[in-house]
Protein backbone atom coordinates (compact mmCIF):
# COMPACT_ATOMS: atom_id res chain seq x y z
CA UNK A 1 0.00 0.00 0.00
CA UNK A 2 1.69 3.67 -0.83
CA UNK A 3 1.09 6.11 1.83
CA UNK A 4 1.11 9.84 0.35
CA UNK A 5 0.40 13.35 1.64
CA UNK A 6 -1.68 15.67 -0.12
CA UNK A 7 0.27 18.34 -1.99
CA UNK A 8 -1.49 21.05 0.40
CA UNK A 9 -0.53 19.15 3.81
CA UNK A 10 3.25 19.04 2.24
CA UNK A 11 3.20 22.58 1.54
CA UNK A 12 1.93 24.08 4.95
CA UNK A 13 4.47 21.47 6.63
CA UNK A 14 6.98 23.42 4.59
CA UNK A 15 5.90 26.67 5.87
CA UNK A 16 5.59 25.23 8.96
CA UNK A 17 9.50 23.71 9.22
CA UNK A 18 10.49 27.30 7.90
CA UNK A 19 8.69 29.12 10.25
CA UNK A 20 10.15 26.91 13.17
CA UNK A 21 13.73 27.04 11.84
CA UNK A 22 13.52 30.86 11.58
CA UNK A 23 12.40 31.17 15.14
CA UNK A 24 15.03 29.05 16.93
CA UNK A 25 17.67 30.32 14.92
CA UNK A 26 16.53 34.42 15.55
CA UNK A 27 16.28 32.98 19.58
CA UNK A 28 19.47 31.54 19.62
CA UNK A 29 21.21 34.89 18.09
CA UNK A 30 19.44 36.48 20.54
CA UNK A 31 20.35 34.72 23.59
CA UNK A 32 23.94 35.03 22.03
CA UNK A 33 23.31 38.56 21.81
CA UNK A 34 22.40 38.96 25.36
CA UNK A 35 24.75 36.63 26.50
CA UNK A 36 27.65 39.01 25.41
CA UNK A 37 25.97 41.93 27.61
CA UNK A 38 25.54 39.87 30.51
CA UNK A 39 29.08 39.10 31.09
CA UNK A 40 29.44 42.93 31.76
CA UNK A 41 26.62 43.25 33.95
CA UNK A 42 28.01 44.19 36.86
CA UNK A 43 29.55 47.34 34.86
CA UNK A 44 26.18 47.87 33.24
CA UNK A 45 24.63 48.05 36.91
CA UNK A 46 27.46 50.39 37.72
CA UNK A 47 27.18 52.50 34.29
CA UNK A 48 23.39 53.14 35.14
CA UNK A 49 23.68 54.51 38.97
CA UNK A 50 27.48 55.78 38.51
CA UNK A 51 27.37 58.53 41.65
CA UNK A 52 26.93 55.86 44.08
CA UNK A 53 29.25 55.60 46.88
CA UNK A 54 32.15 52.80 45.99
CA UNK A 55 34.63 50.93 48.10
CA UNK A 56 36.42 47.28 48.57
CA UNK A 57 35.12 46.50 52.11
CA UNK A 58 32.47 46.61 54.56
CA UNK A 59 33.40 46.47 58.19
CA UNK A 60 31.90 43.83 60.21
CA UNK A 61 30.56 46.58 62.15
CA UNK A 62 28.87 48.61 59.13
CA UNK A 63 27.45 45.42 58.60
CA UNK A 64 25.72 44.74 61.48
CA UNK A 65 24.64 48.93 62.15
CA UNK A 66 22.96 48.54 58.74
CA UNK A 67 20.67 45.37 60.09
CA UNK A 68 20.60 46.84 63.42
CA UNK A 69 18.78 50.08 61.43
CA UNK A 70 16.56 48.48 59.56
CA UNK A 71 15.04 46.55 62.75
CA UNK A 72 14.76 49.31 64.58
CA UNK A 73 12.59 51.30 61.84
CA UNK A 74 10.79 47.86 61.09
CA UNK A 75 10.81 45.79 64.11
CA UNK A 76 8.57 43.17 62.69
CA UNK A 77 10.12 42.24 59.36
CA UNK A 78 10.34 39.09 58.49
CA UNK A 79 11.49 36.67 55.78
CA UNK A 80 14.93 37.04 54.26
CA UNK A 81 17.47 40.38 54.74
CA UNK A 82 20.10 39.99 52.49
CA UNK A 83 23.18 42.10 52.88
CA UNK A 84 25.01 42.25 49.48
CA UNK A 85 28.86 42.90 50.06
CA UNK A 86 31.67 44.51 47.99
CA UNK A 87 32.76 42.41 45.37
CA UNK A 88 34.53 41.95 42.15
CA UNK A 89 33.63 44.73 39.68
CA UNK A 90 30.68 45.51 41.92
CA UNK A 91 32.38 47.47 45.02
CA UNK A 92 29.73 48.69 46.28
CA UNK A 93 27.11 47.11 49.26
CA UNK A 94 23.43 46.70 49.35
CA UNK A 95 20.75 45.71 51.83
CA UNK A 96 17.52 43.99 50.10
CA UNK A 97 14.26 42.74 52.60
CA UNK A 98 11.07 43.54 52.84
CA UNK A 99 11.27 47.04 53.80
CA UNK A 100 13.30 47.48 51.05
CA UNK A 101 16.32 47.59 48.56
CA UNK A 102 18.92 50.37 48.86
CA UNK A 103 22.58 50.87 48.75
CA UNK A 104 24.91 51.37 51.75
CA UNK A 105 27.56 53.70 52.41
CA UNK A 106 30.32 52.72 53.80
CA UNK A 107 29.74 53.02 57.43
CA UNK A 108 26.11 51.04 56.95
CA UNK A 109 24.31 53.50 56.88
CA UNK A 110 21.55 53.56 54.13
CA UNK A 111 22.32 54.88 50.53
CA UNK A 112 20.06 56.10 47.65
CA UNK A 113 17.71 53.06 46.02
CA UNK A 114 18.52 50.95 43.76
CA UNK A 115 17.63 51.21 40.20
CA UNK A 116 19.22 48.80 37.11
CA UNK A 117 16.31 48.46 34.61
CA UNK A 118 18.54 48.16 31.78
CA UNK A 119 20.64 45.29 33.62
CA UNK A 120 18.08 43.32 34.64
CA UNK A 121 15.98 44.26 31.43
CA UNK A 122 19.55 42.27 29.66
CA UNK A 123 19.82 39.42 32.19
CA UNK A 124 15.94 38.70 31.80
CA UNK A 125 15.94 38.76 28.29
CA UNK A 126 19.01 36.26 27.83
CA UNK A 127 17.86 33.98 31.34
CA UNK A 128 14.03 33.59 29.82
CA UNK A 129 13.30 35.99 26.75
CA UNK A 130 11.34 38.34 28.84
CA UNK A 131 8.96 35.43 29.55
CA UNK A 132 6.97 35.16 32.59
CA UNK A 133 7.46 32.58 35.46
CA UNK A 134 9.42 29.92 34.58
CA UNK A 135 8.27 29.08 31.08
CA UNK A 136 10.59 31.13 29.91
CA UNK A 137 14.23 29.53 31.74
CA UNK A 138 12.96 26.37 30.51
CA UNK A 139 12.31 27.47 26.49
CA UNK A 140 16.25 29.24 26.93
CA UNK A 141 17.66 25.69 28.54
CA UNK A 142 16.25 23.87 25.97
CA UNK A 143 17.59 26.05 22.98
CA UNK A 144 21.38 24.90 25.08
CA UNK A 145 20.46 21.80 24.87
CA UNK A 146 19.41 22.01 21.04
CA UNK A 147 22.94 23.64 20.54
CA UNK A 148 24.46 20.65 22.33
CA UNK A 149 22.87 18.58 19.64
CA UNK A 150 23.56 20.78 16.79
CA UNK A 151 27.82 20.82 18.10
CA UNK A 152 28.13 17.62 17.92
CA UNK A 153 26.27 16.91 14.40
CA UNK A 154 28.16 19.62 13.26
CA UNK A 155 31.49 17.77 13.84
CA UNK A 156 30.05 14.66 12.58
CA UNK A 157 28.35 16.42 9.37
CA UNK A 158 31.70 17.42 8.67
CA UNK A 159 34.87 15.05 8.56
CA UNK A 160 36.77 17.73 7.16
CA UNK A 161 36.23 20.40 9.69
CA UNK A 162 39.27 20.15 11.02
CA UNK A 163 41.45 19.89 7.78
CA UNK A 164 39.59 23.31 6.83
CA UNK A 165 39.96 25.12 9.64
CA UNK A 166 41.38 28.12 8.21
CA UNK A 167 39.93 27.38 4.97
CA UNK A 168 37.82 30.88 4.06
CA UNK A 169 36.33 31.63 0.70
CA UNK A 170 35.50 35.37 0.91
CA UNK A 171 34.23 37.36 -1.42
CA UNK A 172 33.08 34.68 -4.17
CA UNK A 173 29.84 32.47 -3.84
CA UNK A 174 27.83 33.97 -1.21
CA UNK A 175 26.74 30.67 -0.05
CA UNK A 176 30.63 29.36 0.64
CA UNK A 177 31.58 32.30 2.22
CA UNK A 178 28.78 32.01 4.75
CA UNK A 179 29.86 28.39 4.67
CA UNK A 180 32.79 29.04 5.86
CA UNK A 181 32.15 31.39 8.31
CA UNK A 182 29.65 29.39 10.33
CA UNK A 183 31.98 26.15 9.72
CA UNK A 184 35.37 28.35 11.22
CA UNK A 185 33.85 29.93 13.97
CA UNK A 186 32.11 26.25 15.22
CA UNK A 187 35.56 24.77 14.92
CA UNK A 188 37.33 27.75 16.84
CA UNK A 189 34.83 28.07 19.75
CA UNK A 190 33.59 24.68 19.90
CA UNK A 191 34.92 24.31 23.37
CA UNK A 192 33.39 27.29 24.94
CA UNK A 193 30.29 26.45 22.20
CA UNK A 194 30.27 23.43 24.14
CA UNK A 195 30.46 24.65 27.53
CA UNK A 196 27.84 27.45 27.36
CA UNK A 197 25.45 24.76 26.07
CA UNK A 198 25.63 22.68 29.01
CA UNK A 199 25.88 25.26 31.58
CA UNK A 200 23.17 27.30 30.26
CA UNK A 201 20.80 23.83 29.76
CA UNK A 202 21.24 23.25 33.35
CA UNK A 203 19.59 26.28 34.51
CA UNK A 204 16.30 25.79 33.91
CA UNK A 205 16.50 21.91 33.78
CA UNK A 206 17.83 21.85 37.59
CA UNK A 207 14.25 21.43 38.95
CA UNK A 208 13.76 18.84 36.70
CA UNK A 209 16.65 16.78 37.18
CA UNK A 210 16.63 17.45 41.38
CA UNK A 211 13.48 15.06 40.67
CA UNK A 212 15.47 12.73 38.94
CA UNK A 213 17.99 12.76 41.43
CA UNK A 214 14.90 12.05 44.42
CA UNK A 215 13.44 9.29 42.54
CA UNK A 216 16.65 7.43 41.66
CA UNK A 217 18.59 8.10 44.88
CA UNK A 218 16.48 9.37 47.75
CA UNK A 219 13.54 7.10 47.24
CA UNK A 220 11.33 10.03 45.23
CA UNK A 221 12.06 12.70 47.62
CA UNK A 222 13.34 15.60 45.78
CA UNK A 223 13.45 18.24 48.68
CA UNK A 224 16.07 15.37 50.30
CA UNK A 225 17.94 15.69 46.92
CA UNK A 226 17.96 19.56 46.99
CA UNK A 227 19.61 19.70 50.31
CA UNK A 228 21.87 17.06 50.08
CA UNK A 229 22.66 19.45 47.23
CA UNK A 230 22.55 22.74 48.65
CA UNK A 231 22.61 21.97 52.03
CA UNK A 232 19.51 21.83 55.19
CA UNK A 233 18.45 24.35 56.91
CA UNK A 234 19.67 24.08 60.68
CA UNK A 235 17.35 22.85 63.13
CA UNK A 236 17.50 25.49 66.08
CA UNK A 237 14.82 26.60 68.50
CA UNK A 238 15.52 29.82 69.49
CA UNK A 239 14.75 32.90 71.73
CA UNK A 240 14.79 35.69 69.49
CA UNK A 241 17.48 37.98 69.47
CA UNK A 242 18.99 40.54 66.84
CA UNK A 243 21.27 37.93 64.77
CA UNK A 244 25.27 39.39 65.16
CA UNK A 245 26.02 39.41 61.61
CA UNK A 246 29.27 41.70 62.67
CA UNK A 247 30.74 38.54 64.59
CA UNK A 248 30.09 35.80 61.85
CA UNK A 249 31.63 38.25 59.57
CA UNK A 250 34.83 38.49 61.87
CA UNK A 251 35.21 35.64 62.49
CA UNK A 252 35.67 34.37 58.86
CA UNK A 253 39.42 35.43 59.37
CA UNK A 254 39.83 32.57 61.88
CA UNK A 255 37.77 29.84 60.06
CA UNK A 256 38.18 30.08 56.33
CA UNK A 257 41.38 32.98 56.18
CA UNK A 258 41.44 32.79 52.68
CA UNK A 259 37.85 33.60 51.65
CA UNK A 260 36.09 37.07 51.06
CA UNK A 261 32.72 37.34 52.15
CA UNK A 262 30.41 38.48 49.58
CA UNK A 263 26.93 38.61 51.09
CA UNK A 264 25.38 37.25 54.65
CA UNK A 265 21.67 36.54 54.68
CA UNK A 266 19.67 36.64 57.79
CA UNK A 267 17.21 33.83 57.05
CA UNK A 268 13.54 33.01 58.58
CA UNK A 269 14.42 36.83 59.95
CA UNK A 270 13.01 37.29 63.93
CA UNK A 271 11.47 33.90 64.31
CA UNK A 272 13.50 30.78 66.48
CA UNK A 273 14.26 29.43 63.62
CA UNK A 274 16.76 32.56 62.16
CA UNK A 275 19.87 31.59 61.09
CA UNK A 276 22.88 33.32 59.57
CA UNK A 277 23.98 32.30 56.03
CA UNK A 278 27.41 33.73 54.63
CA UNK A 279 28.38 33.23 51.13
CA UNK A 280 32.36 33.78 50.76
CA UNK A 281 33.94 33.96 47.26
CA UNK A 282 37.44 31.14 47.63
CA UNK A 283 39.81 32.62 44.67
CA UNK A 284 41.02 29.12 44.78
CA UNK A 285 38.28 27.58 43.51
CA UNK A 286 35.61 28.24 40.62
CA UNK A 287 32.67 27.98 42.38
CA UNK A 288 29.81 31.42 43.53
CA UNK A 289 30.12 31.37 46.56
CA UNK A 290 30.77 28.92 49.64
CA UNK A 291 28.05 29.00 52.17
CA UNK A 292 29.01 28.73 56.14
CA UNK A 293 26.11 28.89 58.41
CA UNK A 294 25.75 30.44 61.87
CA UNK A 295 23.26 30.61 64.59
CA UNK A 296 21.96 34.27 65.25
CA UNK A 297 24.86 34.60 68.12
CA UNK A 298 27.25 34.59 65.25
CA UNK A 299 28.36 30.81 66.72
CA UNK A 300 29.53 28.92 63.55
CA UNK A 301 27.71 25.90 62.98
CA UNK A 302 29.53 24.77 59.48
CA UNK A 303 29.66 25.02 56.10
CA UNK A 304 27.35 23.09 52.95
CA UNK A 305 30.82 22.09 51.38
CA UNK A 306 31.51 23.42 47.72
CA UNK A 307 34.72 23.83 48.19
CA UNK A 308 35.95 20.53 49.21
CA UNK A 309 32.67 18.20 49.44
CA UNK A 310 31.36 15.63 46.99
CA UNK A 311 32.68 16.28 43.13
CA UNK A 312 28.72 16.85 41.87
CA UNK A 313 28.26 19.28 44.76
CA UNK A 314 31.59 21.51 43.45
CA UNK A 315 30.44 21.32 39.67
CA UNK A 316 27.08 22.37 40.03
CA UNK A 317 27.83 25.41 42.12
CA UNK A 318 30.54 26.29 39.72
CA UNK A 319 28.43 26.38 36.73
CA UNK A 320 27.26 29.87 37.08
CA UNK A 321 31.10 31.47 37.23
CA UNK A 322 31.63 29.25 34.54
CA UNK A 323 28.54 30.07 32.25
CA UNK A 324 29.33 34.07 32.52
CA UNK A 325 33.33 34.10 32.95
CA UNK A 326 33.16 35.74 35.96
CA UNK A 327 36.38 34.06 36.57
CA UNK A 328 40.09 35.24 35.98
CA UNK A 329 39.06 38.96 35.40
CA UNK A 330 38.51 41.29 32.92
CA UNK A 331 40.53 39.49 30.25
CA UNK A 332 38.64 36.28 31.01
CA UNK A 333 35.18 38.36 30.27
CA UNK A 334 36.35 39.95 26.81
CA UNK A 335 36.85 36.37 25.70
CA UNK A 336 33.63 35.26 26.56
CA UNK A 337 31.94 38.18 25.05
CA UNK A 338 34.49 37.63 21.82
CA UNK A 339 33.15 33.62 21.57
CA UNK A 340 29.85 35.00 22.60
CA UNK A 341 29.46 37.10 19.32
CA UNK A 342 31.03 34.20 17.33
CA UNK A 343 28.44 32.16 18.61
CA UNK A 344 25.71 34.67 17.26
CA UNK A 345 27.60 34.86 14.13
CA UNK A 346 27.25 31.00 13.85
CA UNK A 347 23.36 31.45 14.66
CA UNK A 348 22.96 34.24 11.95
CA UNK A 349 25.38 32.48 8.81
CA UNK A 350 23.36 29.29 9.78
CA UNK A 351 20.04 30.76 8.62
CA UNK A 352 21.74 32.65 5.95
CA UNK A 353 22.64 29.27 4.69
CA UNK A 354 19.23 28.24 4.85
CA UNK A 355 17.76 31.58 2.88
CA UNK A 356 20.35 30.66 0.06
CA UNK A 357 19.71 27.59 -0.76
CA UNK A 358 16.02 28.35 -0.76
CA UNK A 359 16.79 29.64 -4.15
CA UNK A 360 14.09 32.15 -3.91
CA UNK A 361 13.28 35.00 -2.32
CA UNK A 362 10.23 36.50 0.35
CA UNK A 363 9.15 38.41 3.36
CA UNK A 364 11.24 35.65 5.34
CA UNK A 365 14.50 37.11 3.75
CA UNK A 366 13.02 40.75 4.91
CA UNK A 367 11.29 39.74 8.25
CA UNK A 368 14.95 38.27 8.92
CA UNK A 369 16.88 40.72 7.94
CA UNK A 370 14.48 43.21 10.57
CA UNK A 371 15.19 40.60 13.13
CA UNK A 372 19.09 40.17 12.94
CA UNK A 373 20.00 44.06 12.80
CA UNK A 374 17.28 45.43 14.74
CA UNK A 375 18.47 44.20 18.09
CA UNK A 376 21.19 46.35 18.50
CA UNK A 377 18.77 48.82 17.39
CA UNK A 378 16.67 47.49 20.57
CA UNK A 379 19.09 47.34 22.56
CA UNK A 380 20.12 50.96 22.36
CA UNK A 381 16.40 52.11 22.98
CA UNK A 382 16.33 49.91 26.34
CA UNK A 383 19.45 52.12 27.40
CA UNK A 384 17.89 55.35 26.33
CA UNK A 385 14.61 54.08 28.19
CA UNK A 386 16.26 52.96 31.30
CA UNK A 387 18.75 55.83 31.77
CA UNK A 388 16.05 58.29 30.88
CA UNK A 389 12.93 57.29 32.16
CA UNK A 390 13.76 54.73 34.63
CA UNK A 391 12.05 51.49 33.28
CA UNK A 392 13.19 48.57 31.83
CA UNK A 393 9.86 47.33 30.69
CA UNK A 394 10.06 44.80 28.01
CA UNK A 395 8.04 46.98 25.34
CA UNK A 396 11.47 49.19 25.08
CA UNK A 397 13.24 46.04 23.50
CA UNK A 398 10.43 44.27 21.44
CA UNK A 399 8.54 47.16 20.03
CA UNK A 400 11.44 48.51 18.74
CA UNK A 401 12.62 45.02 16.99
CA UNK A 402 9.14 45.08 16.14
CA UNK A 403 8.90 48.45 14.26
CA UNK A 404 13.05 47.18 12.66
CA UNK A 405 10.72 44.22 11.06
CA UNK A 406 8.06 46.37 9.44
CA UNK A 407 10.86 48.68 8.37
CA UNK A 408 12.75 45.88 6.42
CA UNK A 409 9.32 44.62 4.95
CA UNK A 410 8.64 48.35 3.96
CA UNK A 411 11.79 48.64 2.23
CA UNK A 412 11.68 45.21 0.57
CA UNK A 413 16.12 45.08 0.39
CA UNK A 414 17.87 43.07 3.25
CA UNK A 415 21.02 44.88 2.28
CA UNK A 416 19.31 48.57 2.38
CA UNK A 417 17.40 47.20 5.68
CA UNK A 418 20.76 46.14 6.48
CA UNK A 419 22.78 49.27 6.00
CA UNK A 420 19.77 51.55 7.44
CA UNK A 421 19.46 49.74 11.04
CA UNK A 422 22.97 49.34 11.37
CA UNK A 423 23.58 53.44 10.55
CA UNK A 424 20.24 53.62 13.23
CA UNK A 425 22.01 51.92 15.76
CA UNK A 426 25.79 53.59 15.72
CA UNK A 427 23.33 56.71 16.11
CA UNK A 428 21.30 55.82 18.96
CA UNK A 429 24.29 54.40 20.62
CA UNK A 430 25.92 57.82 19.97
CA UNK A 431 23.04 59.37 21.77
CA UNK A 432 22.82 57.34 24.69
CA UNK A 433 26.72 58.20 25.27
CA UNK A 434 26.05 61.83 25.57
CA UNK A 435 22.56 61.65 27.42
CA UNK A 436 24.92 59.89 29.86
CA UNK A 437 27.52 62.10 30.17
CA UNK A 438 25.17 65.23 30.30
CA UNK A 439 23.38 63.44 33.12
CA UNK A 440 25.72 62.22 35.54
CA UNK A 441 28.72 64.43 34.59
CA UNK A 442 32.05 63.50 35.68
CA UNK A 443 30.80 60.00 37.12
CA UNK A 444 30.04 59.17 33.93
CA UNK A 445 33.77 59.61 32.28
CA UNK A 446 35.39 57.29 35.49
CA UNK A 447 35.13 53.72 36.35
CA UNK A 448 32.58 51.74 34.99
CA UNK A 449 30.72 54.34 33.97
CA UNK A 450 33.93 55.12 31.18
CA UNK A 451 34.53 50.97 30.40
CA UNK A 452 30.83 51.35 29.08
CA UNK A 453 30.76 54.53 26.98
CA UNK A 454 34.31 53.52 25.34
CA UNK A 455 32.68 50.10 24.57
CA UNK A 456 29.38 51.94 23.12
CA UNK A 457 31.07 54.35 21.32
CA UNK A 458 33.45 51.46 19.91
CA UNK A 459 30.59 49.47 18.54
CA UNK A 460 28.74 53.02 17.05
CA UNK A 461 31.99 53.36 15.21
CA UNK A 462 31.64 49.53 14.21
CA UNK A 463 28.20 49.55 13.50
CA UNK A 464 28.93 52.97 10.94
CA UNK A 465 31.30 51.16 9.17
CA UNK A 466 29.45 48.10 8.92
CA UNK A 467 26.68 49.86 7.46
CA UNK A 468 28.86 51.62 4.69
CA UNK A 469 30.41 48.67 4.04
CA UNK A 470 27.10 46.84 3.35
CA UNK A 471 25.66 49.92 1.42
CA UNK A 472 28.99 49.52 -1.24
CA UNK A 473 29.09 46.10 -1.49
CA UNK A 474 25.24 44.78 -1.70
CA UNK A 475 25.86 41.73 -0.70
CA UNK A 476 24.27 39.93 -3.98
CA UNK A 477 24.44 36.62 -4.67
CA UNK A 478 23.11 34.58 -7.89
CA UNK A 479 21.31 31.13 -7.79
CA UNK A 480 20.99 29.32 -11.34
CA UNK A 481 17.23 31.05 -11.25
CA UNK A 482 17.25 34.98 -9.66
CA UNK A 483 19.65 37.08 -7.44
CA UNK A 484 18.88 36.03 -3.47
CA UNK A 485 19.59 38.89 -1.50
CA UNK A 486 20.60 38.02 1.94
CA UNK A 487 21.39 39.93 5.56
Amino acid sequence: MKFSLSPSLVKSSLASHSWIGLLVGFLMYLICVSGSLVVFSGYMKRWEQPAVAEFQTLAPEAAARAYSDLLAQKPDISGDILSMLPRENQPRASLVSAGGVYFLNEDGSPGGSISTPWSNSMVSLHDALHIPSDWGLILVSAIGAMLCGLIISGFLAHPRIFRDAFNFRLGGSRHLEQADIHNRLSVWGAPFHLVIAVTGAWFGMAMLMYTLFGNTFFDGDREAAIAAIHGSSPELEQQVEVANIGRAISSMADIAPGARPIFINVEAANSPQQYILLGAYHPEALIYAEQYRFDQAGNFLGKVGYTDGEPGKQVIFSLYRLHFGHYGGLPVMVLYVIFGIALAAVSLTGINIWLVKRRKRDFINNIWAGLVWGTPLAVAVSALAAITLHSGAPGYFWLPLLAAVLFGQWLDDEVRTKAWLLWISAALLVLVTLVHVFLFGSAGLSGASLVINIALLSFAILFACLGMRTARRGQRVYSDSQPVRIA
